[in-house]
């Protein structure tokens, strides 16, 4: 199938298909005689693999290393849930950021009476610097 039929049946845009070959998630398609990329159904299953696994928020580089794993049948278990269980860990951490982020910024707005007036607490936080230190 051609990049266009890939890009609908693996939920991916053209352009996503086409960056993951140019970094090498993705080994580069065949081509037609006219030049267009074709796309078997194993490449199919790398790009839902490789969609799936950016759905889970791991970074383009974990990616490649679970297509190394995925891809070896000699692998242990135990080095892919190490990966699984070190991508938890920065998970956890951008919880922890977030939520704090969130207090913040509840704790500005909660200070502003959102009135007429243009004295604003939130405005006066991000200029200070006090909101996000």
């Amino acid at each position: 199938m051609n990049i266009g039929q890939a890009a609908k049946h693996s939920g991916l845009s053209a352009k996503m298909i086409r960056y993951y070959e140019a970094t090498g998630l993705l080994k580069p398609a065949h081509r037609s005689d006219s030049g267009y990329r074709l796309y078997s159904d194993e490449d199919l299953h790398t790009l839902a693999f490789i969609k799936r696994s950016r759905d889970l928020g791991f970074s383009l580089e974990e990616v490649g290393k679970l297509l190394a794993l995925w891809q070896d049948r000699q692998r242990a278990s135990s080095d892919v849930k190490a990966l699984a269980r070190q991508h938890i860990d920065e998970l956890n951490q951008k919880i922890v950021e977030l939520s704090s982020l969130r207090d913040t910024l509840q704790d500005l707005v909660d200070t502003c009476q959102g009135d007429h007036r243009p004295d604003c607490p939130i405005l006066k936080g991000l200029e200070s610097g006090s909101c996000c230190a």
